[in-house]
């Protein structure tokens, strides 16, 4: 008899195969997985505005594949022009620095050497997320547009000057050397002289213990006081 009852029970619990199936909000519902990217993925964007981001990319690994590391490499160097390109403009409100710029695209291309993960993987999912095994490309690439911001900032108005005034160490260098405060002496001078305006906040201050070479103003005034005092 009690062997009857649960077969009675079972039968009643069974689902009917008639039954609408639930939607996927119903709390009785299967799980769905999801394995769309989160909002905390890395990306292409992440990398581009310097944000905190989990690399959660599932990439099954092979035998390294030297197609594979080209293609890894080709495209985050097809990438370099447009992120060069936004972390210059973006600082510099839009006015573009053609010099710094081909600058940042350099240090992207040597940075890229280092995201061809030895074609075991894609360097970049299907999704776009970055493979867990690219954070050392990504650190890479996210150093050079974290300099480069950094010499849009204080460097690039200046340099851009010091090169139309014919002053000494520009290019590449300046933009370096500004950035880092580590110009020549004959460069400071030049800045002071001919772009004090562009380079005042990359200048020596008149507090500091070294006194920066006199303006041409400066100088004319000197000379000036100095026939004054003779006569």
């Amino acid at each position: 008899m009690k062997a009857i009852l649960v077969s009675l029970f079972l039968l009643g619990a069974a689902p009917d195969g008639n039954a609408p199936a639930l939607p996927p909000e119903a709390l009785a519902a299967p799980p769905v997985a999801d394995d769309s990217p989160t909002a905390w993925a890395c990306t292409i964007d992440t990398l581009r505005a310097g944000k905190e981001c989990v690399f959660e990319a599932d990439l099954s690994s092979g035998g390294p594949s030297e197609s594979q590391d080209t293609a890894n490499k080709k495209t985050l160097q097809e990438a370099a022009r447009a992120l060069c390109s936004e972390a210059v403009g973006n600082i510099r409100e839009g006015r573009p620095d053609a010099t710094l710029t081909t600058l940042c695209e350099r240090r992207f291309t040597t940075a890229v050497d280092q995201c061809g993960l030895d074609g075991t993987a894609s360097v970049i999912d299907a999704k776009g997320r970055f493979a867990p095994g690219a954070r050392a490309c990504y650190r890479a690439l996210s150093s050079v547009l974290q300099e480069v911001q950094l010499m849009a900032t204080v460097a690039s108005p200046c340099c851009e000057c010091a090169a139309r005034a014919g002053c000494p160490g520009t290019g590449d260098r300046c933009y370096a050397d500004v950035s880092q405060q580590a110009s020549s002496p004959a460069a400071l001078a030049c800045m002071n002289d001919r772009c004090s305006d562009a380079c005042s906040i990359v200048l020596p201050s008149a507090s500091s213990g070294s006194r920066s070479a006199p303006s041409a103003r400066e100088r004319n005034t000197s000379s000036a006081s100095s026939g004054s005092a003779s006569l």
